[in-house]
């Protein structure tokens, strides 16, 4: 059974959490895209790829919540739910979570609200979302690597 978990998680995390990184980091300059600054011609496009951008950071963030939800469940089989690594990685998906409901979404839906408003977008506003979004990105590169490292794991290499 753990290894069915496992290999749930692991897939949960490919098909979930990858595609909002690489969304959410596409996100900003297909922002600028849109509405460019210093009247240069608008690329047609571009706000409904924004829009599209905006669609999978939220669906498939919602559905990313299968991820820690599947990582106990690993975790509880393991026996393994009291080693530093996992709460670690626990505390860092919260934030990660956190970081993505709080800052990276709402400043998306802002900027898309513009856009389709068709007011010009802040270069300045792109820059933060831009780091909000790799400070998430950060976060769930550090829990692949505690999850593959699992430091002070006896199952660990």
């Amino acid at each position: 059974m753990t290894k069915f978990l496992l290999s749930l998680h692991v897939l949960a995390a490919i098909v979930a959490i990858g595609p909002v990184t690489v969304a959410a980091s596409m996100f900003p300059p297909a922002a600028r895209r849109a509405a460019p600054a210093g009247g240069d011609a608008p690329d047609p496009s571009a706000a409904g790829t924004v829009a599209l951008l905006h669609r999978i950071c939220r669906v498939y963030g919602a559905v990313g919540l299968a991820v820690p939800l599947l990582g106990f469940a690993t975790g509880a089989a393991m026996g393994v739910l009291g080693s530093g690594w996992l709460v670690t990685s626990i505390a860092l998906t919260a934030a990660a979570a956190g970081v993505l409901v709080a800052f990276v979404l709402p400043r998306q839906e802002e900027l898309l609200g513009r856009l389709e408003g068709e007011q010009g977008v802040d270069h300045r506003d792109t820059v933060r979302l831009a780091m909000f979004t790799g400070v998430f990105n950060l976060l769930w590169a550090t829990v692949t690597v505690l999850m593959i490292v699992r430091p002070g794991s006896t199952t660990g290499a």
